[in-house]
């Protein structure tokens, strides 16, 4: 697949036309980071955009007891390091490769000129910041509840948004996070998950294949941990 092809499955770009995303792509340098390898630094100063070609990325911050905290799980598609392109502040987290994985980068010069080129761009990169603050919102909110398993159907609720393809109703995400990551982004145990998922399979809730994870009903599903 072309940059223009993957440069079209990603929100902020999908309404230009394809000489602008051929543009853009041309701008555009290809960065290969192996599982486990730290993309950015928090606090680092922000001098790149991201887009991801293929692979997970997890977004993560240390705790004050030095735990790590998953905030977000990106996939492919999705971008990250627009926040201190735009403020000059430095990186607000870390990003490491959960998996192998491939990303496009722009620099912040040619990022900022997109946005002055193109409001469209613009436009809607506000509205996938909008849409990233109210889900920080519901994890902030979800972390003080007092249920580890409420806690733990809500990140996998997220999950499934973020990751997972829908198909009559029911929701599978392949590759899912390893369940110590869950437990990070759930603010719990790994063990607590690893009970939890098995109870939430034997309530027929849910299947397990190794790392692939089926949902089912999953409006249903929603419902239950909302």
């Amino acid at each position: 697949m072309s940059k223009v092809e993957h440069l079209r499955k990603v929100p902020i770009f999908s309404d230009l036309s394809d000489s602008d995303l051929k543009k853009i792509s041309e701008k555009m340098i290809s960065r290969l980071y192996e599982k486990g390898k730290m993309i950015l630094l928090e606090q680092s100063q922000g001098e790149t955009f991201f887009i991801i070609i293929s692979g997970v990325v997890k977004v993560t911050r240390l705790s004050d007891d030095g735990r790590e905290v998953i905030l977000a799980i990106l996939g492919e598609s999705d971008f990250f390091g627009e926040m201190s392109l735009l403020d000059g502040e430095g990186r607000s987290a870390n990003i490491v490769a959960n998996e192998q994985s491939e990303v496009v980068t722009l620099s912040r010069s040619d990022f900022l000129d997109c946005l002055q080129k193109y409001p469209k761009i613009a436009i809607a990169l506000l509205e996938e910041l909008a849409v990233r603050l109210r889900k920080s919102d519901q994890h902030i909110e979800s972390l003080s509840l007092s249920d580890s398993e409420q806690r733990i159907g809500i990140t996998l609720i997220r999950l499934a948004e973020e990751l997972g393809t829908i198909k009559q109703g029911d929701v599978n995400v392949k590759n899912l996070p390893y369940q110590q990551d869950i437990a990070n982004m759930a603010g719990t145990s790994r063990e607590t998950v690893s009970r939890t998922l098995k109870l939430l399979e034997t309530k027929n809730l849910l299947k397990r294949d190794g790392r692939n994870l089926t949902i089912y009903k999953f409006d249903l599903f929603r419902q239950t941990f909302s």
